[in-house]
Parts: structure tokens; sequence; C-alpha cells
């Protein structure tokens, strides 16, 4: 009998739970919703919310929405780089498996930088618009999911991005004034 090292167990483990919420994406309805928010993800989502900011909140609603921004540039750097660093090859390279329902924007999995695009720009934005909570929690939520459901990224790399992604919020809103999730 072969004993496996730690590490061994948790990637066996990591890929059986990809495995697992890969398997619903098979599903014609989850794989369509998940689809449309992984797309929505790549950025149009943050760009049309950043634009009706603007349009509805005039000069307050462009500080929040360059706050967002710039915010967005720095995790665009952070995970590019950590992508570069890592070079973690993508569930559906290692497990024949698991299925890529769509295809991926870039060759590796480590950070999901839909993940850490929407969880920074959700948390500045409620940061600055709380009322937004009820949209844009659910909806990062699901960008999260939709990665690991199909089959781009592992369940560690979702959980990695939610982390740097609030960090990154986190230390954006402590340079800001007046934009707190504490208020």
């Amino acid at each position: 009998m072969q004993v496996l090292s730690p590490r061994s167990r948790m990637l066996a483990r990591e890929s059986g739970w990809c495995l697992r919420a890969n398997r619903y994406g098979a599903r014609d309805g989850v794989r369509r919703f998940f689809a449309a928010v992984s797309r929505l993800g790549d950025g149009a989502f943050w760009y049309a919310l950043m634009a009706l900011l603007v349009v509805c909140d005039g000069l307050d609603g462009l500080f929040a929405s360059a706050h967002m921004a710039c915010t967005g540039v720095v995790a665009l750097l952070l995970y590019k780089g950590l992508k570069r660093w890592t070079r973690r090859p993508r569930p559906f390279k290692s497990d024949v498996r698991i299925r890529a329902w769509v295809a991926p924007l870039d060759e590796f999995s480590f950070p999901s930088g839909h993940t850490l695009h929407a969880v920074a720009f959700t948390l500045v934005a409620i940061a600055h618009y709380p009322a937004l909570a009820w949209l844009l929690l659910p909806f990062a939520a699901s960008v999260a999911l939709s990665r690991v459901v199909l089959g781009l990224h592992y369940p560690s790399d979702v959980l990695a991005a939610t982390a740097i992604g609030s960090g990154l919020a986190g230390f954006s809103l402590w340079l800001v004034p007046n934009a707190s999730l504490m208020a």
C-alpha cells in the first residue's frame, strides 16, 4: 500500500471537489448560467456598473468608479504576476475527467483572476454604495463558483483569490479617505 504525503492527499481531495463541482456543468441550464456569469465577470458587468455609478451619481460616482478602476489595475498586475510565478495547470489539463465548459482566458490556474477582481470590486463598490450589497455579493459569489464548476480553477485558486482580493480591497480602502466597509 502506497502512503501519500499530506500534500498529495490534499491535491487528491481538491481534485475530487473540483470534479464533483464540474459535473454540475454537464446540466445545460447550470452550464449556461455559470458561463453567462463568468462572461459577465470578464469585465462587462464591472464596466457597466462603473459607468452607471457615474451617470447616476455624478462626481461621487466618478470617484467610486476611479477607486474601483485603480484597484482593478493593481489586481490585474498581482494576478498576472502570480500566474507567471506559480504556473499551476488548470484542472481540465491535469485531470482528463474534468471538462472545461468554456475556453479559459489564459493558460494557468492560480489564482482565479475573475474571483480576485470580483471580490476586490465588490468590496470597494460596497464601501462607496452599501445599498449595492444585495446585488454585488451574490454576483461575486457566483463568479467564484462558476470558475470551479466550469472546470477552469481548483477551489484553492478561488479561495486564494478571495483572500488576495479582500486584502487588496482592504488596503485600497485604507488608502482612500471617506471609503470604508465599517460605516
